[in-house]
């Protein structure tokens, strides 16, 4: 299976995670505004239920992330870098969810500078997973922040940390926000 087909694939599984009905029943409409509105109503409405969708988003993508790196990425090809196609998948998350993921840069040189810390809470999310934590959260504004750790394990240091002294692995992030359903 080509790269692009898995993580294509994995859309149907994380638009499955987001909307906890049958996914026909939730398939967001072709109207733009009907979209946004069907959208909202499958809004998470507790942090508790936020924060068990952004773990499992978290899971899927590292854990697509790790297969794809290591089933189909070939230094020796020219094939576009698995998290390269994962942001296709973050731009539909985007636009048909209203969930926003990204990559950030925690214990490795950027591999893109939009990986770099953006606000407070992710200069926060980066100090603690540098600090080993494996997830960091918060809420503000009605918008429920989670930032979970990505292993770079030590053969992913070649491209992520060339100038490295040693092989202990290291830490990306992923940031996930998603508004929270107010009250009717």
């Amino acid at each position: 299976m080509h790269p692009r087909t898995a993580i294509l694939w994995i859309l149907a599984v994380l638009a499955a995670t987001l909307c906890p009905t049958p996914v026909g029943v939730c398939a967001p409409p072709s109207d733009q505004a009907a979209r946004a509105a069907e959208a909202a109503e499958h809004q998470p409405a507790t942090v508790g239920e936020a924060r068990t969708r952004a773990r499992i988003l978290h899971e899927t993508i590292h854990g697509t992330l790790q297969v794809v790196h290591r089933d189909f990425f070939d230094p020796d090809q020219r094939l576009a870098i698995p998290s390269r196609s994962l942001e296709d998948v973050f731009k539909e998350l985007g636009r048909s969810w209203q969930v926003q993921i990204h990559w950030l840069a925690v214990s490795a040189d950027p591999m893109n500078v939009d990986n770099n810390p953006r606000n407070d809470f992710e200069k926060q999310a980066v100090r603690e997973l540098a600090a080993g934590k494996p997830e960091f959260e918060t809420v503000e504004g009605g918008i429920y922040r989670f930032a979970g750790s990505i292993r770079l394990s030590s053969q992913c240091l070649k491209c992520h940390a060339p100038r490295r002294t040693g092989t202990e692995d290291r830490a990306a992030g992923l940031v996930i926000s998603m508004p929270l359903r107010t009250a009717p």
